[in-house]
């Protein structure tokens, strides 16, 4: 018996790019094996829905493919941009069409690759280049602090030039942005405000890690008309694990090296009405020499806690104006008795050498103070007073990830009869 040789079937597809746009195919002649043809031009013409003569797809429509008439069908998609990001998309059952289900990047080049075949099996292929419109509004980032080597307690933040308050456009923030440690550490970032984020690690920094922080937020879709600017990436370092840890009860100060002690230091910390902060705080800065007075924590001149004082080796631990300083007028309080307004004093010489020791981002803790707990944020870096699992339920991930369970998971409850 003898078989007619099978041609093959021509297959018309129309490419829609943000859903505006028509072409029709033109397929080759078919070979005699179709497994050794070679794959045809499945579109010539592709349109996109910018301006009249404009090359630029409106980001904020979706990407389309269609496979006109019924000889032929779409078989795949994959559209991705010049960073290697992939447009996820769905295809019909049929191959008829084919659409993405996520946003388009802004001002991004794009190559999409539409594989087809015709009814005999026989395959199709089509490469299409195009690039997005650049975004109306854009959302720019600023990572913090400046580059450099702090100590294992600094949080990196990351500022927003707007506002972001959505809990979908908050997870596609946070999303982008990336945070590297080497040696690996647990961590995450927290909302602290609509503009403002911070991330820290479950525990402090490895001593001697390099942190790398960085965005991929350029040109995605943060809200209608606001996309994602490019970022400039921060690289830190982290020294060595100093941590200052002061008993307020006992009046000493225990700083330690990477767990080991170096220094047991007589203080004096808050007297009754001024008690210092307790709490896990973070060097903000080194003063050589501040001027101190009373009016700028609200005690008026000439009161009987009244203070103009010269202060040297001032070392900041809250924006309110806490300070490791030089007290050399209650040297014969350190060690026995707690006098100061809120400050932890001590001798010019101890407070010399602890001026030269730490850096930014160390670490300073008090214990046993009749004082409040350190806020974790507003008043400088108290970011580790908040325990893991309540710092973890600042993450607009964390808040996605929970919904999303509690969407597949939830069951359904059989009615009562």
């Amino acid at each position: 018996m003898s078989y007619a040789p099978r041609s093959r079937t021509v297959l018309s597809c129309a490419l829609l790019v943000a859903t505006l746009g028509a072409g029709l195919t033109a397929c080759g002649q078919p070979q005699a094996n179709p497994l050794s043809s070679k794959p045809y031009d499945a579109a010539r013409q592709i349109t996109f829905n910018g301006r009249p003569g404009s090359t630029d797809a409106d980001p904020e429509k979706p990407l389309e493919v269609r496979a006109t008439g019924k000889e032929g069908r779409i078989t795949d998609v994959i559209a991705a941009d010049a960073a290697g990001r992939q447009v996820a998309g769905e295809l019909s059952a049929d191959g008829s069409r084919w659409h993405s289900t996520s946003p388009l990047a802004a001002g991004a080049d794009y190559t999409v690759r539409i594989a087809t075949e015709d009814t005999t099996g026989a395959p199709g292929v089509r490469r299409l280049n195009f690039r997005t419109a650049v975004g109306k509004k854009k959302l720019k980032v600023t990572f913090g602090p400046d580059a450099g080597t702090y100590g294992v307690g600094q949080p990196i933040t990351a500022e927003l030039s707007q506002k972001v308050k959505d809990p979908r456009a908050r997870a596609v923030v946070e999303r982008a942005l990336k945070v590297e440690s080497k040696p690996a550490v647990e961590g995450s970032w927290y909302w602290v405000d609509d503009d403002m984020l911070h991330f820290r690690p479950r525990e402090y920094w490895p001593s001697r890690a390099t942190i790398k922080a960085y965005s991929t937020l350029e040109g995605i879709k943060v809200a209608k008309d606001l996309y994602g600017a490019p970022t400039a990436p921060l690289q830190l370092r982290t020294g060595d694990r100093i941590e200052a840890i002061t008993d307020a009860s006992s009046h000493y100060m225990t700083v330690k090296r990477n767990g080991e002690v170096i220094n047991t230091i007589p203080v004096t910390t808050g007297k009754p009405g001024y008690s210092t902060r307790n709490g896990v705080k973070v060097v903000l800065g080194k003063e050589y020499f501040v001027r101190m007075r009373g009016t700028s924590i609200g005690i008026p001149t000439g009161t009987s806690d009244s203070y103009d004082l010269p202060v040297y080796y001032a070392t900041r631990v809250t924006w309110s104006g806490e300070y490791v300083h030089a007290a050399p007028w209650s040297t014969g309080s350190q060690g026995y008795a707690n006098v100061s307004h809120g400050c932890t004093g001590m001798s010019t010489g101890d407070a010399s050498w602890f001026f030269d020791t730490v850096r930014e981002g160390d670490i300073v803790k008090v214990v046993g103070s009749w004082g409040d707990t350190m806020d974790p944020f507003g008043n400088g870096f108290g970011d580790w007073n908040l325990p893991w699992k309540k710092w973890r339920k600042g993450s607009a991930l964390l808040a996605s990830t929970e919904q999303q369970r509690d969407r597949v998971y939830t069951p359904r409850l059989r009615p009562q009869v």
